[in-house]
């Protein structure tokens, strides 16, 4: 995807209506329920392929514009789309937007990794022998540098707000943060991202599908 269609749905998103009682209902019962543990078919997952990528990158925007952050957003569509971990994850992922907003890393970056980690990790956690993880994981990186241009938050605000803020700096720059729309614009980023992590996993059961 180009930089203007990623600007492109930055814009969409800015005027679209969201739903946020319908997004908080099914976000509390993931707090209430937790993350069910039904792991989709590979074989249904291959054939509808869009359709579930689709899906992960919606419920990704749906829940960044709810809880206000990207890392969040993008590990629980995943790990919902594929019955993986818990909410003690996602409570984790809490400072990892940007590197606690500090303009690093992006927190899709961090929340993809964390869903391809628990995907491609061996059952024993000690099993350094096994490296799909990091084979995957180096993968998704490629990948959303390739998309965004590059993987920090202070980039990534500038392709989709038209500048960055520093959050934290101040009020001036707090008010400036939320007046560039970002809670409606941002959600592109977790979305794609976790449509990024999704295509690698579902890649990974089209190679097992194969054999």
């Amino acid at each position: 995807m180009a930089s203007n269609e990623i600007k492109e749905r930055a814009a969409m998103l800015a005027e679209q209506e969201w739903d946020l009682p319908a997004i908080e209902a099914k976000f509390r019962h993931l707090v209430d329920q937790g993350i069910p543990k039904v792991k989709p078919a590979p074989e249904t997952l291959i054939r509808e392929k869009e359709v579930f990528l689709d899906r992960v990158q919606l419920a990704a925007e749906q829940y960044c514009y709810l809880t206000r952050s990207c890392a969040k957003g993008s590990a629980l569509s995943l790990l919902e789309a594929f019955g993986l971990g818990n909410m003690e994850i996602i409570k984790a992922m809490a400072p990892f937007p940007g590197l606690a907003m500090s303009g690093g890393i992006c927190g899709p970056v961090a929340g993809g990794l964390v869903a391809l980690g628990l995907y491609f990790s061996d059952t024993d956690p000690a099993n350094f022998q096994n490296v799909a993880h990091y084979i995957a994981g180096r993968q998704y990186i490629q990948r959303f540098r390739a998309m965004f241009g590059s993987l920090s938050c202070t980039d990534i605000q500038q392709l989709l707000l038209g500048e960055a803020h520093d959050p934290f700096a101040g009020p001036d720059e707090w008010a400036a943060f939320n007046q560039s729309g970002a809670r409606a614009k941002c959600p592109v980023a977790p979305g794609l991202g976790a449509r990024l992590a999704a295509t690698i996993i579902i890649e990974s059961m089209e190679k097992e599908h194969k054999k």
